[in-house]
């Protein structure tokens, strides 16, 4: 019985792009990360589905036109998130209106008795949306995306103690809003 070939690696694919220009292998690379790209991105807009996705779309978009400047020291991933973290600061700092009330329901009646544990998303994601940027981005990678606080500091580009006090006070910020709710 003949066995499956294994699937390349990030660096393969990435060696693929850069010499072939083979923009199979960068699809390759898009439909690997999307989903973990599309959720941080997700989660940094506040829930905001649409939002989430044209930022992504950027995010792949400048990591193409970028690739050269991939250097391999930090995990793909990483990088990524980092090229999507910049485009949601680049976003976020051209509007300052208070940030959309996230959506309850994705599709479907809202007449429709939520179960517990969406509206406490819910909530969660509306307090989240109240947090300075770089507070949210560091309380979303390192919770949510579960790097290590060493990671996130690569992706924010900021040192570990300027990472730490972000996710201290993005918690605390937390911790209040979400005793207020009823």
């Amino acid at each position: 019985m003949a066995s499956l070939p294994e699937a390349p690696t990030d660096a393969e694919l990435i060696t693929r792009v850069l010499m072939r220009d083979d923009r199979r292998a960068f699809g390759e690379l898009v439909a690997r990360h999307q989903s973990a790209v599309r959720g941080l991105l997700r989660r940094l807009t506040g829930g905001d589905l649409a939002q989430a996705d044209d930022l992504a779309q950027e995010t792949f978009l400048r990591a193409y036109r970028g690739l050269r400047g991939y250097r391999g020291g930090a995990k793909f991933s990483s990088w990524l998130y980092r090229i999507a973290c910049n485009v949601f600061f680049s976003r976020d700092r051209g509007s300052r209106d208070v940030p959309p009330e996230p959506p309850l329901l994705e599709a479907g009646n809202a007449e429709l008795a939520l179960p517990d544990l969406v509206l406490e998303r819910h909530d969660l994601e509306k307090a989240l949306a109240l947090l300075k940027p770089r507070e949210r981005a560091a309380l979303v990678l390192t919770y949510a995306n579960e790097l290590t606080h060493e990671e996130a500091a690569v992706v924010l580009d900021c040192p570990v103690g300027t990472l730490k006090t972000h996710v201290a006070r993005a918690k605390e910020k937390l911790r209040r809003q979400l005793e207020e709710v009823p």
